[in-house]
């Protein structure tokens, strides 16, 4: 499992990549197995615990890999869906490899733990997801927290809270969100600033298509890989960052002993400070946040009944989600709408 014996920690992530035929996920897990990775890893929601089902243009994906997807659509078809889990687990169990999920809402980790799930990651999307963050603390199993988008400052509110819900092990891997991620998207000198100012393990979550920014990511002092994997003849959503079954054991390989040169890793380790690509900043508008599920007229009060931590990030930040809970509406809001500060009547530090 995680921690100083097993050093790096390899997750091979399945995501969407057995493209809805459950003989692919099993397929994915041997190939895991067999290529050396440490564990792989699922991703558990529905299409309803991710967004609403609505064509209003907050929910189209305008740019990018999914260009023209409805979100609703997107996730509809690329779900591992909840019947395959408990045999996809019991799968990994039999051949000797640990199955964990990444649980996108409350629920989901509610259901996982049915499973007895191992470990808890959260994705770069939802970090701003307190409530579930606290869910999945309550657990007391280990957290992974991808970090996607994010600025020091805000992955460091998210460790402390989930230290201050009682976290004892808590990982937190440096994570480009672009889909796939150029070596100039890079600066691994953020690793090496967020292992000074986090006492826990440090990894990479990698959506590069070139193992030398794994070689690099290792070399900085990464600790945990987390890389998806695919199979060799199935195109499918992620098979554009992904790596081939025949690919997993050259991965494990360049994690464990890098081999780069200094010009290479010093263009990679980029600026001395913590820093973000400025082509990180279209995927913000993914992250979760909060919408109007049900018409509130001015002077309702919301309620778990008609509001939802939902993507796309339109909206105020879940964080703030048990607060806005019982206040009261300043405005009449329609059905499929972010919430917004201006809806507040009582205003709430902080909510920009």
């Amino acid at each position: 499992m995680l921690g100083k014996k097993n050093k790096p920690f390899f997750v091979a992530e399945i995501s969407s990549n057995h493209n809805g035929v459950f003989k692919n996920a099993k397929k994915l897990i041997k190939a895991a197995k067999f290529g050396g990775a440490d564990a792989v890893k699922l991703q558990t929601y529905s299409p309803k615990t991710m967004t609403v089902n609505s064509s209003k243009n907050y929910f189209i994906i305008k740019e990018g890999l999914w260009k023209g997807y409805k979100l609703w659509d997107l996730y509809k078809k690329a779900n591992t869906p909840y019947s395959w889990h408990e045999e996809l687990f019991s799968y990994g169990k039999k051949i000797g490899i640990t199955v964990f999920s990444t649980p996108f809402d409350e629920s989901a980790v509610d259901f996982l733990e049915k499973m007895d799930c191992p470990i808890y990651k959260v994705a770069s999307f939802e970090m701003n997801d307190l409530p579930l963050i606290k869910r999945i603390v309550s657990t007391n199993k280990p957290l992974i927290i991808s970090t996607g988008m994010a600025s020091l400052k805000e992955i460091s509110d998210v460790y402390l809270k989930a230290k201050e819900y009682g976290a004892k092990k808590i990982s937190l891997l440096y994570c480009v969100s672009n889909y796939p991620s150029k070596i100039s998207d890079f600066n691994f000198n953020n690793i090496k600033i967020m292992k000074e100012k986090f006492n826990c393990e440090i990894g990479f979550s990698d959506h590069s298509k070139n193992l030398m920014v794994a070689a690099a990511a290792s070399k900085a002092g990464a600790t945990i890989f987390e890389k998806h994997i695919c199979l060799k003849n199935v195109k499918s959503l992620d098979y554009e960052f992904s790596i081939s079954q025949d690919q997993i054991s050259l991965y494990k390989k360049a994690i464990i002993k890098p081999n780069l040169n200094s010009t290479s890793y010093k263009k990679l380790l980029g600026k001395k400070s913590f820093t973000r690509r400025k082509t990180e900043e279209m995927s913000k508008k993914f992250r979760r946040s909060i919408f109007v599920t049900k018409k509130i007229k001015k002077g309702d009060y919301f309620s778990k009944k008609n509001l939802k931590k939902i993507r796309p990030g339109y909206g105020i930040s879940p964080s703030f989600y048990d607060e806005i809970i019982g206040q009261v509406s300043n405005y009449t809001i329609n059905p499929n709408e972010p919430l917004t500060k201006k809806h507040l009547k009582t205003k709430i530090k902080n909510v920009d």
